[in-house]
């Protein structure tokens, strides 16, 4: 009877030079890896491990560190400790990561039973780093006692445990098809009573820091959030079939509570394998029952909007239930506007973005499960606004691993980490390592430890770039020169404009860590190339490569706007451009947008973005944005209907819409400078390292009035649009007359560029009512 409820390689060629060392074991561990002497390393293989120990006393605070190739669940004295421990393996290409839990409210004087389920994935994957080898490391040391994993542990397979015939999960997924074989299971192993003398003693490895698991590095991110079983909104049955609906998509893993006779065969899966699989085999599970009553909750999560339990004759159901688990943050923000259409897609941002957060960063939950680095660059953005701060440890393991997985070559690809891909994307990783990713991490926390650690790596990638005789960057095809999903991608004038904006990410880089002669260079660079681009791609009406033949590439013409290579002189023509052309994916939508309202023509950019996402936002069937614009074979790649490089307009929302936007570091100086693009009135709150900043404004012909509330510590910046404005009023108090600052009492006129379409004012912290007439 199994469930949760109820007990409460990488070639070695490829590695960065960094990484090749001699291999030593660690001082501070004393524990050793060990495995089951029973059992030959096999894919999907599942380990039961069991241990009592004698305490004299519980400290109030015991650490556990604890590492498992591949996954882990512990009980201890019978209760659920860890639901899914250990992260996916690397942190660069030859270590592993470990967990490190808080043991003390488990355990009591005297006896104590650790019990730990591993399950070993043993299969190449683009989110995995296969050691080939199953393994588990425990090592608790207190003063008082040591609890630590050795050849006195008894370790055998978990007989119930299996892999379900095909077809497989495809070749990026790490997981198997699990099938469980309730006939075989090994009745209440985990619990204290159980009769442990039958176990096989667990057999050595070798010590920590030892082959193949090498360096063990703390996880860099919280264990998971987990909920508790809960009720489906809906069942229906249809046929052999119990089709049940989740209230979203989401990480679950479904439960199964029955009677039946022993030998019948239950499958479980969800609609995004049924159909909505992203073009390629997902996971599924298969349950063969036992006699009597039982109870079966699949440990391996799943994903969708549907559970299906295919069902035997003469089995009775009593219940069934899905436990949500997922990457443990909140949703600390709230955004509403005065489109039903923008709200809509907000919400379903949110859950796609959720949904694709776990181990890594991922593009979809279901086809790949990988870290695919451009759209970690928008997740990235989006969280900063709506999670709460435990998503910037995401934001950061991310750009460690980009770093960390350097090729000796100097190269950086992704996703990583992975044991069977090391392709590179240029595209993607200019993106990541530039002004929209390293960058952006740096500006939201402030964080300038990471900053210097991946600077080097930056540094080493960049020099592989070279520049033509017109002073432009060529072409880097990179080990797939992906520019974009669609159509009309003019990758030439668009690597440019990711160059470009991974340089200007270096220079501000290199001025924060006092890296003067560095910045400067830069800066100098910067400069020649934007002269050069311009000189060589725009022809007096667009920006497009002398010999590119098809259509004006709208992505380029966004991409050199919020770069900063395009000149206010070319807006018009740009914009002429983007009401034609509308070749770009969602992913680059995204940029689109910012371009347009950056631009000021945000209404524009607003109506263009509800045109293009409208027919994913109003399907009623999907909580989350597609890959591409429609699913299956009317999208992208495959057609994944989870993508949360999709919902990098809730960024624009937050950021350029109700003007909520770091002006310094962490926030150091807060701005809140709304465009209200075509909107009648919108107001959003976001929880920032300093406290929450509120912003709401109302729009009519002739008034504006801007809400806004600061952390009363903090300082800010108001903002008005300034276009026609004749006065503007500060709590009651004017401030701005006919193109003049009037002296007053609350807020002082800043002559500091914050915002070229706004006239700002410095404010302390606290909470103002802005007016402004036209």
């Amino acid at each position: 009877m199994w469930c949760i409820a109820m007990l409460g390689g990488v070639l070695l060629s490829s590695l960065s030079s960094l990484h090749a060392r001699t291999l030593t074991t660690d001082p501070t561990w004393k524990a050793q890896w060990i495995s089951s002497s029973t059992t030959a390393e096999r894919p999907n293989t599942w380990l039961n491990f069991r241990k009592k120990v004698e305490l004299p006393t519980v400290p109030t605070s015991v650490i556990a560190r604890i590492a498992a190739d591949s996954k882990y669940w512990l009980w201890i004295n019978g209760k659920m400790v860890v639901f899914e421990g250990q992260l996916k393996r690397g942190p660069n290409p030859l270590d592993t990561y470990y967990d490190e839990v808080e043991l003390a409210p488990y355990l009591h004087r005297g006896e104590n039973t650790i019990a730990v389920l591993l399950w070993y994935f043993g299969r190449p994957s683009f989110s995995h780093n296969d050691s080939g080898k199953a393994g588990l490391l425990f090592d608790c040391q207190t003063a008082s006692f040591e609890i630590l994993s050795d050849e006195s542990w008894k370790c055998e397979a978990n007989p119930a445990f299996g892999t379900s015939p095909g077809p497989d999960p495809n070749m990026r997924l790490a997981e198997s098809n699990i099938l469980y074989d309730a006939r075989k299971e090994t009745s209440s192993w985990i619990e204290p009573s159980f009769k442990e003398d039958i176990m096989p003693q667990a057999v050595v490895n070798g010590p920590a820091g030892g082959r193949p698991w090498n360096k063990l590095v703390v996880r860099p991110i919280p264990l998971w959030k987990v909920g508790a079983l809960q009720d489906y909104t809906a069942q229906q049955r249809r046929g052999d079939t119990l089709v049940c609906t989740l209230p979203y998509n989401a990480q679950v893993t479904p439960y199964i509570k029955l009677k039946a006779e022993a030998g019948g065969h239950i499958l479980i899966f969800s609609d995004n394998y049924l159909k909505y699989n992203g073009g390629d085999n997902y996971l599924r599970c298969e349950y063969i029952t036992r006699d009597g009553l039982q109870e079966y909750e699949n440990l391996g999560w799943t994903n969708g909007h549907r559970i299906y339990y295919v069902l035997p004759k003469g089995v009775e159901v009593v219940s069934v239930k899905f436990r949500e688990s997922g990457y443990n943050a909140e949703f600390t923000s709230t955004f509403e506007c005065s489109d039903p259409l923008f709200n809509r897609f907000h919400t379903k941002a949110l859950r796609t973005l959720y949904l694709t957060m776990r181990d890594t960063y991922m593009d979809c939950p279901d086809r790949e499960r990988s870290q695919w680095t451009g759209d970690a660059t928008n997740e990235s953005g989006e969280a900063f606004y709506v999670l709460s701060k435990s998503s910037d440890q995401l934001t950061r393991k991310w750009l460690l691993n980009l770093a960390e997985w350097q090729k000796s070559d100097s190269v950086i690809y992704a996703p990583v980490p992975a044991s069977n891909w090391d392709k590179e994307l240029p595209g993607q990783v200019m993106a990541s390592l530039g002004y929209y990713g390293l960058w952006n991490y740096y500006w939201y926390t402030k964080d300038q430890e990471t900053l210097e650690k991946i600077y080097p790596a930056v540094k080493r990638y960049i020099g592989l770039w070279k520049k033509g005789p017109k002073g432009t960057v060529l072409l880097r095809a990179g080990g797939w020169n992906w520019g974009d999903w669609g159509t009309d991608i003019d990758i030439v004038p668009l690597q440019n404009c990711w160059y470009y904006l991974m340089i200007k990410g270096m220079r501000n880089s290199a001025q924060v860590l006092g890296y003067t002669a560095e910045a400067k260079a830069f800066e100098s660079e910067m400069a020649a190339l934007k002269s050069a681009f311009n000189a060589h791609f725009w022809n007096g009406s667009a920006y497009r490569n002398p010999e590119y033949t098809k259509q004006t590439d709208d992505r380029v013409q966004a991409l050199a706007v919020v770069a900063g290579l395009a000149n206010p002189d070319k807006y018009p023509s740009i914009m002429n451009v983007l009401r034609s052309e509308e070749h770009a994916s969602p992913y680059m939508e995204k940029y689109v947008f910012e371009a347009m309202v950056q631009m000021g023509y945000g209404a524009e950019g607003f109506a263009r973005h509800n045109r293009r996402f409208a027919n994913m936002v109003q399907n009623d069937y999907f909580s989350t944005l597609f890959e591409g614009w429609g699913i299956g074979n009317e999208g992208f790649g495959g057609g994944s209907v989870n993508h949360a490089w999709s919902g990098g307009g809730i960024t624009i929302a937050y950021q350029y819409l109700c003007g909520i936007q770091p002006l310094k570091p962490a926030y150091e100086l807060i701005g809140i400078l709304p465009l209200p693009s075509g909107l009648e009135w919108a107001k959003a709150s976001v929880e920032t390292p300093v406290g929450r900043v509120f912003s709401a404004f109302e729009n009519s012909n002739n008034v504006f009035v801007l809400n806004a509330e600061l952390p009363k510590s903090q300082r800010g910046v108001l903002g008005v649009p300034q276009r026609g404005v004749r006065e503007v009023k500060i709590n009651g108090e004017t401030v701005w007359r006919n193109g003049s600052p009037v002296r007053n009492r609350i807020a002082r006129f800043s002559q500091n560029a914050y915002s070229t379409q706004h006239l700002c004012f410095e404010v302390k912290g606290g909470s103002y009512k802005v007016i402004a007439v036209q």
